[in-house]
């Protein structure tokens, strides 16, 4: 089995920050659990950062499925880098549709994903372009 260079590198990264973080206990502001964010968690991260608020939104712009993105959503609230608020039961009656959970990035979500992006390059050519009109948060 052959591994592409950038695979390599991200792996290997990825063990040595672990590693440094481990010994020096520096960085941990940016770790979730026992290491850093996944690439999928900072797909996530960078969705919303995006303006995408609610999880069938970001499940739909990262093509990542339900069972990644809304365990991902709870991770990074948890860890502080994202909050949450529900729609207001009303609005979500008028439309017919079961209420939306909204989510905004904080600033140490900022900075962790300042920091996945410098991990994950890929992440870093990734654009997220809004095709419809951002609606404002109704919660």
């Amino acid at each position: 089995m052959r591994f592409s260079p950038a695979y390599v590198e991200c792996l290997l990264s990825s063990i040595l920050i672990n590693k440094y973080a481990s010994y020096t206990g520096k960085l941990k502001g940016f770790a979730m659990g026992k290491g850093f964010l996944s690439y999928a968690a900072a797909a996530v991260l960078q969705a919303v950062a995006s303006g995408y608020q609610y999880g069938f939104d970001i499940i739909d712009i990262t093509g990542l499925p339900g069972g990644t993105v809304y365990p991902a959503l709870r991770r990074l609230e948890g860890a502080g880098f994202v909050t949450s608020k529900w729609e207001k039961h009303s609005v979500a009656l008028a439309e017919q549709r079961p209420p939306r959970k909204y989510y905004e990035m904080t600033r140490a979500g900022r900075g962790a994903l300042a920091e996945a992006v410098k991990r994950y390059r890929l992440l870093e050519q990734t654009q997220l372009d809004k095709k419809r009109d951002q609606k404002p948060s109704r919660a």
